[in-house]
């Protein structure tokens, strides 16, 4: 068990002098994100003090948070898993709630799951280029779930003025944090009716109605594209991933760009550009959108296609080892209109290009 003093020590040396990033320094020393960002509760920062971190509690008024977020102006979303991250430029605009469940649809586009959030942070650090602000947000586990940071063209007396609304009166440094949940068996395939399970994908008429037809046959994502029928799923090689980033920036189709975890889902709905691939890391670098995805950490990828009203939706689905979704690609569309002739053609260019390829 690290002490605070040990925990804020260390940042400090690591921030000053390597630069480390804060999941990094937590890794280090062995705790979570976010019991590295709770230890630094009831601090004053010294202007002339790089590398120094002051946090404040938040009140676990979630989604009035998230509705406050629009008056910043311009901020930039962070949501990742740790085999990638999805960085949006934009404005938190019409924040709305139904029930646990939140959502916003315009450049900053959300779906969130407030039940899984349990730790908030107003962020400030001195850094070199001055005093970086952030909203940042964990799980019971201290995973990070959804960080806000502030640009220079964000409205800073808004953000004041946000801190001083939700500021928790607990400032007690430290959080408590709980272990993970035991994942989830997967049932026998032999118990499940694959039949039933074929009759309702084919009977979809909205992409959305996929994840109450897994739950109501009882399986696993990465389990139902293996039992689907092969005109709707098919598993290619994880070398597409790389060729599909690529022509998606030469040829600008408009995609939308998935990537969560338990608490957030994050979408990028438009063209994209820029596309570097640097060592494991495949990278879309763009003025308004960043994707990082860990090339190596992809051990599954799958073509999956939903039927709907408006005819076939594709899209590419990868997971890691443990069969966890690390990101999936769509055509940019809207309700009622067809997917992207050119997405589709695409995608399927892979297909049979990766089906040459292994003849």
């Amino acid at each position: 068990m690290k002490s605070i003093n040990t925990i804020r020590q260390y940042f400090v040396t690591m921030r000053k002098e390597e630069k480390i990033r804060h999941r990094d320094i937590a890794r280090k020393l062995n705790i979570s994100e976010g019991e590295l960002i709770g230890a630094h509760t009831d601090i004053e920062l010294s202007p002339s003090e790089i590398g120094e971190l002051q946090a404040i509690r938040l009140l676990p008024e979630w989604s009035e948070i998230i509705s406050a977020v629009e008056f910043l102006g311009e901020v930039m979303a962070l949501t990742r898993n740790e085999s990638c991250v999805h960085e949006k430029i934009g404005v938190y605009k019409h924040a709305s709630k139904q029930g646990p469940i939140g959502l916003l649809v315009g450049e900053i586009d959300l779906r969130i799951f407030y039940e899984t959030w349990v730790h908030g942070f107003a962020v400030h650090e001195m850094t070199s280029d001055g005093l970086h602000r952030s909203l940042q947000f964990f799980d019971k586990t201290g995973v990070a779930v959804h960080k806000i940071h502030l640009k220079p063209q964000s409205v800073i007396e808004m953000f004041d003025a946000l801190v001083a609304k939700f500021k928790s009166s607990d400032q007690t440094p430290g959080i408590q944090v709980l272990g993970l949940d035991e994942p989830a068996v997967e049932i026998p395939d032999r118990e499940i009716n694959v039949k039933g399970f074929h009759q309702a994908w084919r009977d979809m008429k909205d992409t959305h109605e996929f994840y109450g037809l897994l739950r109501k046959f009882n399986v696993s994502r990465i389990q139902g594209l293996r039992l689907a029928q092969e005109e709707f799923a098919q598993e290619v090689s994880v070398s597409c991933v790389k060729d599909l980033l690529d022509l998606a920036a030469k040829t600008e189709t408009s995609i939308m760009v998935f990537v969560g975890n338990p608490g957030m889902i994050q979408i990028h709905s438009g063209p994209v550009k820029n596309f570097v691939h640097m060592g494991v890391w495949l990278n879309i670098l763009d003025s308004r959108f960043n994707l990082h995805l860990r090339e190596d950490h992809v051990t599954k990828v799958w073509v999956v296609r939903k039927p709907t009203i408006d005819g076939i939706v594709t899209s590419v689905e990868l997971f890691n080892k443990e069969g966890e979704a690390i990101a999936m690609f769509f055509g940019e569309r809207k309700p009622s209109n067809p997917e992207l002739d050119s997405w589709r053609s695409l995608v399927q260019g892979l297909v049979e290009k990766l089906a040459t390829e292994g003849a």
